[in-house]
């Protein structure tokens, strides 16, 4: 029986965010195992932070992750299970919807 690949930290990043791209911070901490020349993404927990705009759940606006072995949906402090297809497709999605976000808050403001 083949071993299972060793798990490894692929990505883990935090980036600080200017007022006018929406102020707090984006983070991405993602795990997985290289198979060949394919990436192969076993955990992953993508998040917005701001205090300034979500005062539960540690201030995560909005985030994905995988823990407690189900994929989920964190908004302003609820979580709802979602449907996963890939990775890339879910970090696509936090990140037009941050967008998304940046343009509500900052609506009319100069």
């Amino acid at each position: 029986m083949a071993k299972p690949p060793k798990e490894i930290i692929l990505e883990h990043e935090r980036f600080e965010l200017k007022h006018k791209s929406g102020g707090g911070l984006l983070s991405y901490e993602v795990w997985g195992y290289q198979e060949k020349e394919k990436t192969v993404v076993t955990r992953y927990n993508l998040a917005y932070i701001n205090h300034s705009i979500c005062h539960v759940d540690n201030g995560r606006v909005l985030g994905f992750d995988n823990a407690h072995d189900y994929h989920h949906r964190h908004w302003m402090g609820e979580v709802t299970a979602v449907e996963f297809t890939n990775y890339e497709s879910t970090l696509e999605k936090l990140q037009q919807e941050w967008l998304e976000i940046v343009k509500k808050t900052h609506r009319g403001k100069s």
